[in-house]
């Protein structure tokens, strides 16, 4: 018997949201014939998918959990159905499933085991915040989670300026949100004055809140941040590339690629190497 099908189903980013307002038809439409889910937490995930709608009546559904602290060789039970030619869905508590999230594991054991896997559309807090921050969105990494103990947080932030100043690279972080005031203050002690920090908070909901500012203006405005999800960024421009007829990095690498594009084919005719 073929295989199911592993379906990755976005989720809204805050509780108190619409399904119907963040998730694209098609997406719902995926959502409605699946009758096995694996989710992050039964409870919420009901709520969920009572919001959607599902063709089969909610309570009954198969759900079965899967968190940070399942143990790996559980993976392969929770894979079972699918393998065995029933289509499934992978639900995280919010936004995307297995991005900074422990549902990685399934989407890796269903390729190991040959299954198809069918990411769908939905809101993505990491994508949201760098589309709203105006940082450097050519070249970017997700660092996850700081370390928490003051000093190992100190040099952890000292350590990630550093890499952003040297490949012109915007940094995006994730923080447990009662401690997302210590996290900013922690980066206005070690961040230079002229690096872009970012705070996104609730996108997509209603109380939503992006602030975007220099170091020395976020020291200057003394906010305090809520105790909602949220997303970091930082941008540490090098000294090169502060200023100057090019522009900033990603504009220059956009004009030399232009400048690569609109090139002559050489005059003795044939392909240009790509």
């Amino acid at each position: 018997m073929p295989s199911g099908r592993l379906w990755l189903i976005p989720t809204p980013l805050g509780a108190g949201s619409d399904p119907r307002r963040v998730l694209p038809a098609d997406t719902l439409a995926a959502i409605e014939p699946l009758d096995y889910f694996v989710v992050e937490n039964a409870r919420t995930a009901r709520a969920f998918l009572k919001g959607v709608g599902t063709r089969t009546p909610l309570q009954a559904l198969e759900l079965r959990e899967l968190s940070e602290h399942t143990p790996a060789d559980e993976i392969p039970r929770l894979l079972a159905p699918i393998v065995q030619g029933r289509d499934g869905g992978l639900l995280s508590e919010a936004g995307v499933p297995a991005i900074a999230d422990p549902g990685a594991a399934l989407v890796a054991a269903a390729h190991s085991a040959g299954v198809a896997v069918r990411p769908l559309i939905g809101p993505s807090s990491l994508l949201l915040a760098l589309m709203a921050s105006g940082l450097d969105g050519q070249r970017f990494a997700f660092v996850g989670y700081v370390a928490t103990q003051p000093a190992e947080r100190l040099r952890r932030l000292r350590e990630l300026e550093q890499r952003s100043r040297r490949h012109d690279e915007t940094i995006l972080m994730i923080e447990t949100p009662y401690r997302n005031q210590a996290l900013l203050d922690a980066a206005l002690k070690a961040l230079s004055p002229d690096t872009r920090l970012l705070v996104a908070s609730d996108l997509s909901l209603a109380t939503e809140r992006v602030v975007v500012d220099s170091v020395a203006g976020w020291r200057d405005a003394g906010r305090e941040l809520p105790r909602t999800p949220s997303v970091f960024g930082l941008f540490a421009r090098s000294s090169h590339a502060a200023t100057g007829p090019h522009g900033p990095p990603s504009q220059r690498r956009r004009t030399a690629e232009s400048r690569s594009a609109s090139r002559p084919s050489s005059p003795e005719g044939g392909k240009r190497e790509r």
